[in-house]
């Protein structure tokens, strides 16, 4: 077995799907980025937005909160191709794109394809894992994208 087959490799993983409510909305907007169009149904209709919509910080954290949450299943796949695999930490993230608004009652689908690793000389046994994570709302179209970098551990 590769190490390639047990981080998967070119193998797109649907996360999780969450669907944005006002409520939920201007409450993390509200914490973290208050801007009017994220916390006010009114001054959001007078923006550019045109109506009430999610931080683009408020759309990544879900897309966090549904990573997290695929890591024992992420393990447990690598496991039935013979590999042990142990998530680390993020080392960071490239070419953030908040690439359409994402409003009030859209369905986001959170996706994460594994493209590339390469061995950390500093940290013998762990690899640096380069995914590209998507989010596309329930019309296809995508509303964010990035490059995650991820310490992993594959035996």
């Amino acid at each position: 077995m590769t190490l390639d087959a047990a981080l998967a490799i070119g193998e797109t993983v649907t996360l999780g799907r969450h669907t944005f409510e006002a409520d939920e909305i201007k409450a993390f907007a509200s914490k973290y980025d208050p801007q009017r169009f994220h916390v006010d149904e009114e001054a959001a209709k007078a923006s550019v937005f045109g109506r009430l919509c999610a931080s683009g910080w408020h759309t990544a954290a879900m897309w966090m909160k549904h990573t997290v949450a695929s890591f024992p299943a992420t393990a447990e796949r690598a496991r039935a191709r013979g590999a042990t695999l142990t998530f680390g930490p993020a080392a960071g993230l490239r070419e953030l794109k908040w690439l359409k608004p994402v409003y009030v009652g859209d369905t986001i689908t959170f996706t994460r394809t594994a493209e590339s690793h390469r061995a950390l000389v500093s940290k013998p046994g762990w690899r640096l894992l380069s995914s590209r994570c998507e989010a596309h709302n329930q019309n296809g179209e995508p509303v964010m994208r990035f490059v995650s970098l991820t310490l992993v551990k594959a035996e």
